[in-house]
This record gives C-alpha cells, structure tokens and sequence, in this order.
C-alpha cells in the first residue's frame, strides 16, 4: 500500500518550521472521578509527537474522548487529563486549547493538544466545511490514529483530503506494515484464530478469511456452531443454528482449496456458566444434553498449537475459550503459548485478544499487536479502511 510516511518527509528536510497537525488516537479510559486508568494509547502516541517536535515543526495534537454530544461541551468530555499526562510523558507542559477550529497560535519547538475533536459540530458526518477549516491549519497533516481508522469523519478523512500535505504517522504506517505482511503477502502455512461468542458478528471475516488462509481455527461460541455444523452434540452451549449453512460454507471453501477449519476433538464443559464451576474433560462426540462448552480441550490444544508452531504467519483474533475463568483458559493459554514459541510472523488484535497476551505475559513475542479493535476486525473483512484510501490516493497524487 503506498501511503507517504511522515518519516519520509522529516527525511527529506520538509518539517520544520511547519505546522503539523497530528490526529493521535488518546481516547484512554478514565475512573468517575476523570483519572486516567490505563494509558496505553496515550504513550503510543508520543514518539510521533516527540518526531515532529525534534524536526522543528509547530505540533497540534487532537483526538476524540468518548462519546460526547457534538456542539455541547461538558467537563467529562475534557482532554485536560491527557494533556497532564502528556506534558509528564513528553517532560514539558502542554497547553490544552479550546474552540480552536477557526485559529490555533503555535510556534515551531511547541506542542499544543486541542480539545476533544468529536464536540465539533458536523465531526462524525465529515463536513466538508468543517474539514476544510482544520485543513488551513496545518502545512502537514498526520493521521496516526489507526484506532479510528475504519471512520470518515472530519478530523480523520476530510482533513486528509483538504491538507497541503497528508501522511501517516509512525502507528498508522506500522499497522499498514503489518496487516500487508499478514494478509497480502504473508509467508504459508498462514493460520488465522477467530473467535468469539457469536459467528453472526464474524461471519463476514471467516468468509473473507476463508479465501486466503491454510488454517482457521474457530473457537468460543463460534467453534459449537462449527461442531454443531459438522455433526456433533454440544449440549446447552451458546451456538447460532441458524447460520448452519453459514458455517458449513466456510468449511466446504476451506476444503476445496485444500485447507481446513479444524474442528475440536475434546471439549472442557460444565454444568454452569460460572468460575467455580466443576471443569470435565470429554471427547467431542459425548457432550451431553445440559453440557455447556467453556473450552477446547487437551488433545485438540495440542494439536492447534503444533499447527501454529509450523505456520509461517499467524492472525490471531479472540480467546478460544473462558480464558477468565482459571478452569476454563487453558486452551487459550496453550495456543498463546504456541504462538509466543512460533517463528512465525504473528499480527494480533481486538480486545480479548490483547487481555489474553498480557494474562500470559507475551507481548514480546507476538509480531505485531494491533491497536485498533473495530479498524483491525474490518481489515479481516477484506475491507479498505478510509484512512488508507485517502492516504493513498493523496500519495498517488
């Protein structure tokens, strides 16, 4: 995907004494009393900050924050906790702006964070006047927000389309490395891990997946549709039998390529959806009527996990079972662990998924992990993101 990189442009000289306006992605979770809890966007942000700063260029910063009312500013809906934790991330203050849309005053060396993008009036729909007023404040515009990604909306798309210039950050542009490297050219066997409660809100990815990977390992709710579609009980477990012919399609696409959607060999069920509930491991074929399915078990673990010691690229979206619960995470474990071990190229995401890879610890040995929940799952879609459409198209010229 060709895309100009904000890298390139500092390379070339380009940056100082410009303005450059910086959409980051520092939507962070906050306790009642507006405390940051988690501020893991916040420091991912920081290094394109820090790039612009250091070529000389005169920085403005913006992001959304929850779901404000767009024209009606409330307190809650202030940026002013990121831009402390900013000013400590960055070692120096960061002034927080409001009403900024019609001027911003910001000279080369400064940064500045302006407040809360999604208050504008007409942010959400993309209003062209909206979009081109941002436009004029800025030589440069940086997208970097790849959780926001997969939306066209003024301070994401149309800000791209009316700037001088418009590139991606240092997030943005590691994304789009890793997605390609993933799914447009991805070393085989590629092997992919989709699961999740329901196929209904995954259909799309297993069909789209279901055209390019060697191995799609489904699991959670997803895996009992599957089992239920291939024949076999699966007791009181949350399924959709609705989508069986959804299902066997995907499996049946498989098949005709000469790839495979492996379907559990044992099971670990309980009576109850509960942490204390009594674990039993059962071959497949002997779940019984008032079994629920929790997770995969011992031999079919083992068995996935040799699949993706031997892949060459791992996708990985979603827990295989209730890794929650201590009872019922081994299954997850064991393929984390399998993809930690793997010499793969592994690319994860979605939000289950990142709790998973910090529970065991192996952030380190995953390839790249995704920032992004819904922009990630639309890329599995097969869909082209706004984002990189426009940005492709300003570097086409």
């Amino acid at each position: 995907m060709n895309v100009l990189r904000f890298s390139d442009l500092i390379a070339q000289g380009q940056v100082a004494g410009r303005r450059v306006f910086i959409r980051a992605d520092l939507n962070v979770p906050q306790d009642d009393a507006g405390r940051i809890t988690e501020d893991t966007r916040i420091r991912a942000s920081v290094p394109c900050i820090e790039m612009a700063l250091k070529a000389g260029a005169a920085v403005m910063v913006t992001s959304h924050l929850g779901r404000p009312t767009e024209g009606e500013f409330k307190p809650a809906d202030s940026l002013a906790p990121v831009a402390q934790r900013l000013g400590e991330l960055l070692g120096r203050e960061v002034p927080l702006r409001s009403n900024w849309v019609d001027g911003v005053e910001v000279q080369p060396g400064q940064v500045v964070l302006l407040e809360n993008c999604r208050v504008n009036k007409g942010e959400k729909k993309n209003d062209e006047a909206l979009a081109r007023k941002m436009a004029a404040l800025c030589d440069i515009f940086v997208h970097d927000a790849f959780g926001t990604a997969h939306r066209a909306e003024a301070s994401t798309y149309g800000i791209a389309q009316f700037a001088k210039v418009a590139c991606a950050g240092p997030l943005l542009a590691a994304e789009i490395d890793a997605i390609t490297k993933a799914l447009a050219n991805p070393r085989r066997p590629l092997a992919a891990i989709v699961a999740g409660s329901k196929v209904s809100t995954k259909l799309t990815i297993l069909q789209s997946l279901a055209r390019n990977v060697d191995q799609l390992i489904v699991g959670g709710g997803i895996a009992n549709t599957f089992m239920l579609a291939a024949g076999l009980p699966i007791g009181k477990s949350l399924a959709e039998p609705d989508l069986l012919d959804e299902a066997r399609a995907v499996m049946n696409a498989m098949k005709a390529r000469g790839a495979a959607v492996p379907i559990p060999v044992d099971v670990v069920v309980a009576k109850a959806f509960a942490a204390d509930a009594a674990a039993t491991v059962k071959a497949a074929t002997d779940v019984a009527g008032d079994d629920l399915i929790l997770d995969i078990g011992p031999k079919t673990a083992a068995m996935l996990a040799d699949q993706l010691k031997a892949a060459g690229t791992i996708v990985w979206n979603g827990p295989v079972g209730v890794f929650e619960f201590e009872a019922f995470s081994k299954g997850t474990e064991t393929l984390a662990r399998a993809i930690a071990e793997s010499s793969a190229f592994s690319i994860a995401g979605g939000g289950d998924t990142l709790a998973a890879i910090a529970k065991y610890g192996i952030e380190k040995d995953v390839g790249y992990i995704s920032t992004g929940g819904g922009a990630f799952l639309e890329v599995l879609e097969g869909k082209t993101l706004p984002a990189f459409e426009i940005l492709s198209r300003r570097a086409a010229g």
